[in-house]
């Protein structure tokens, strides 16, 4: 297992670093770790973050996982100065390992997963909300 750490990742423009501070550790199976950009917004619920759980699953021949991204957007009232959330971007993704699996072939296709995630064809694709045709 992992330890939970900050993540640091570029931003749109490709040059500039965003750390996702870690908040809250998994404390077990089906109790996500919490990640949020804390350099947005004033309460946690106007700050971007991320959510990573595991747990068994197939009568314990896999581990599942599943996580949720979520980036809000914020506005404050001119005249109230009150900030509230008035749209969300919402991201998650579920796979399942097997855990009769090689690790090579685990290792091989989680990380041809993520870089297929951050490739440019497939995040225009998420920017615009469509497939490519």
């Amino acid at each position: 297992m992992s330890a939970i750490a900050n993540i640091t990742v570029k931003k749109h423009d490709g040059t500039t670093d965003i750390t996702y501070t870690a908040v809250v550790p998994s404390a077990g199976d089906t109790v996500p770790a919490v990640w949020n950009s804390q350099t947005v917004g004033v309460a946690p619920a106007h700050q971007p973050s991320l959510r990573l759980l595991s747990k068994e699953a197939s009568n314990g021949t896999k581990r599942a996982l599943h996580a949720t991204f979520v980036y809000p957007q914020i506005a404050t009232d001119t005249t109230t100065g009150v900030t509230t959330v008035i749209n969300r971007v919402v991201i998650s993704a579920d796979w399942t390992i097997p855990k009769g699996m090689a690790q090579t072939d685990i290792g091989e296709a989680t990380y041809q997963f993520a870089n297929l995630l951050a490739a440019a064809l497939i995040k225009s694709s998420c920017e615009t909300g469509y497939a490519p045709t």
